[in-house]
């Protein structure tokens, strides 16, 4: 007796047809459109929000490379100044 629940047991199953409603199928549309992400307002203001942050990137990427080549220019004007200075002494 203890042996027989070991063997596997298979269910025979009678499928008559599609057994679907109108409103099932309704639903069944509707539940999968919903799931469907569509242009949102939230999207598309996140996506605005994105743009003005890259733009913001931009901007503050030149102007550090900007910065760069002054500090670049002011250490060479420094450097050029103490070399006048020793060579005049």
């Amino acid at each position: 007796m203890v042996s027989a629940w070991s063997y596997t047991r298979r269910m025979k199953r009678l499928v008559v047809g599609p057994m679907i409603t109108p409103e099932y199928s309704e639903w069944w549309v509707k539940r999968i459109n919903d799931n469907v992400p569509g242009l949102s307002q939230e999207n598309s203001q996140s996506k605005l929000e994105a743009d003005k942050l890259r733009k913001g990137k931009n901007k503050a990427e030149k102007e550090l490379d900007s910065l760069k080549t002054d500090y670049k220019k002011l250490r060479m004007s420094m450097r050029t100044a103490e070399f006048e200075k020793t060579s005049e002494q």
